[in-house]
């Protein structure tokens, strides 16, 4: 059933551009007489209907239904059903490669100031480098694309930045590859497995995917000898030295992060967790303040040793019996580092573009300069471009998308 919907949205939407290209060619033409055109709608129509009887004789045809149906209605956009991916009409296993295609990224090279003649990165452990984790997933891979490129656009020593990659589908490493040729990265497969009884129901299913939880685990996914990394949303494009934001000084923090201590933090917990001492004395001895876990400085040695990932799930197992919290991956965060984060400038968060969790309604940005844009919220810039109805922030972060658009 979910099958014929896909299909019937693609032969709608057709149907739609093609009444469209004809009216537009038309209109700008500006001759031929109403019958001429009469006759050409109708052409159209009945070509819409042909296609649709075709179109319906394969879905009810068994021999033409070897691909599975999951794989097939995977995503929701747009762009998907038109491109009619391979892997929709094959019977071979569905690849990412299929569904995306990425122009190259432009070749990068560090400033004159950051070459040394007497040193050479070496590999993962080498203390020079810049450490960036990033998730990959299929639903927001087109996001994360463009995080790295604008990463890389505005380093000054983009050879100096080393990238880790969580994902949940090992082929994403080969777009990665074919997309950035130069690019310093390891892939790190997160099992869902991990954290799928350990998820509980949010106020948006895509808050519930089990990837939003790899940072939990970053001090056990990546390799003992980086010692500390930025953490990144896919959302965001930063428009700033990525440096600037690594230099930072956590002192005796774990974790840096721009913090909103105007914001009302009770918000984030249900009644039940602040009527109940056991849960709400957590915060006892702290002031608490949001912040934002889509930008994320951490030490991972102090995270290590203190054996946060732990802390962490005995909250998210709290959650699943007693319901203290409405969110996905940051209640947790904030019931175990909430007042005691380093602060980093608000510059490099502005968040909250992408609306709120259910309407995703545009946004401006916050006063004061601006290192990092962050679309936080339901709305997605790519989405809302594709849809043409995009917010007037959507147009700041289409440069540093490298998807190519199928004609």
């Amino acid at each position: 059933a979910d099958l014929k919907e896909a299909l019937s949205f693609f032969l709608s939407s057709l149907s739609v551009i093609l009444a469209d290209r004809f009216y537009f060619k038309s209109k700008k033409k500006r001759r031929g007489s109403r019958g001429i055109n009469g006759i050409k709608m109708l052409w159209v129509m009945q070509f819409s209907g042909f296609f649709s009887a075709a179109m319906l004789m394969i879905v009810l045809s068994p021999s033409f239904q070897s691909f599975p149906p999951a794989e097939a209605i995977r995503s929701s956009h747009l762009h998907a059903y038109l491109r009619l991916p391979s892997y929709q009409v094959s019977s071979s296993t569905y690849s990412p490669l299929d569904r995306f295609s990425f122009r190259k990224a432009s070749e990068f090279g560090n400033a004159d100031k950051c070459r040394s003649t007497d040193h050479k990165i070496t590999g993962v452990c080498d203390p020079s480098l810049v450490h960036v984790a990033i998730t990959l997933d299929v639903e927001y891979l087109r996001g994360s694309i463009a995080a790295v490129h604008s990463i890389l656009q505005h380093s000054l020593c983009p050879e100096n930045v080393f990238f880790h990659f969580l994902v949940s589908d090992t082929d994403l490493e080969a777009l990665v590859r074919s997309t950035f040729p130069q690019l310093k990265f390891k892939a790190y497969y997160f099992d869902p497995a991990i954290v799928r009884n350990l998820i509980s129901s949010s106020v948006r299913q895509a808050l519930e995917q089990p990837l939003n939880y790899a940072r939990n685990y970053l001090a056990d996914l990546l390799e003992p000898c980086v010692r500390r990394v930025i953490y990144l949303d896919s959302d965001l494009v930063v428009v700033d030295d990525i440096a600037k934001l690594w230099s930072t000084n956590l002192g005796s923090r774990t974790i840096g992060a721009p913090e909103y201590c105007h914001a009302n933090f009770t918000k984030y917990f249900t009644s039940g967790f602040w009527s109940a001492e056991r849960f709400s004395g957590t915060f006892k001895g702290r002031k608490p303040c949001y912040f934002n876990t889509g930008v994320m400085v951490i030490d991972l040695v102090k995270w290590r040793r203190v054996g946060y990932t732990k802390r962490i799930e005995r909250w998210m197992e709290i959650q699943k019996t007693d319901r203290i919290y409405e969110l996905g991956s940051l209640p947790p965060f904030l019931l175990v580092f909430a007042g005691r984060v380093a602060p980093i400038e608000h510059r490099w968060n502005q968040h909250g573009l992408g609306g709120d969790n259910v309407r995703g309604s545009c946004r401006g940005l916050h006063p004061g300069p601006v290192s990092l844009l962050h679309w936080s919220g339901s709305g997605k810039p790519w989405d809302r471009l594709d849809s043409r109805r995009p917010c007037p922030l959507d147009a700041l972060w289409a440069p540093y998308d490298l998807y190519r658009h199928s004609h």
